[in-house]
């Protein structure tokens, strides 16, 4: 899949004040994606753009998404294919949202709800076939957590141990 392609941005959710949209990574966006910087509270719970980017590109199965705000990126994740998804889903057609930030300078303008909010709609339109979005979200990260339940991800009941403790499975359906 090639991620360069104007094609594949996504138009989204207009507000006043901007367009916000989802876009596959660009070398363009590399400069503003290096220096985002999280609260320390939030750092713990995910990684920054810069520190996944490299093996993102690196990897077909992984597509990094950049959230853009008119043209300046101002969130980020990565959307993982493949076995990487089998502790999260039974649905062998799920993809996996991990690495999900908002550049500390943008929070609090709900760029954040926004680009979860057309992430449904951006994944059926790039993925063919992928029938669910799924998640880890670490139990300590309540705010996160209501992000993606304000966004119609539902707690499936299941957990898995993360690499600083308890992770609740969220999963938006896409059928």
């Amino acid at each position: 899949m090639e991620m360069e392609t104007e094609a594949m941005r996504y138009d989204s959710y207009e507000t006043k004040e901007q367009i916000v949209r989802l876009s596959f990574y660009r070398h363009e966006h590399e400069a503003a994606l290096q220096a985002f910087e999280l609260p320390e509270e939030q750092a713990r719970f995910t990684a920054l753009p810069g520190e996944v980017l490299e093996l993102s590109l690196n990897d077909e199965n992984r597509y990094p998404v950049v959230i853009l705000a008119g043209d300046m990126p101002v969130g980020f994740f990565v959307l993982h294919r493949g076995e990487v998804t089998v502790p999260f889903s039974d649905n062998p057609n799920a993809i996996l949202l991990r690495a999900f930030s908002v550049d500390r300078a943008h929070q609090g303008r709900g760029y954040g709800k926004r680009a979860m909010r057309t992430a449904a709609a951006f994944v059926a339109e790039h993925f063919p076939g992928v029938e669910e979005i799924v998640l880890a979200v670490n139990e300590q990260n309540h705010i996160a957590k209501r992000l993606y339940e304000a966004s119609g991800f539902r707690d499936t009941g299941r957990q898995r141990q993360g690499s600083i403790g308890m992770q609740h499975i969220l999963s938006l359906s896409l059928e």
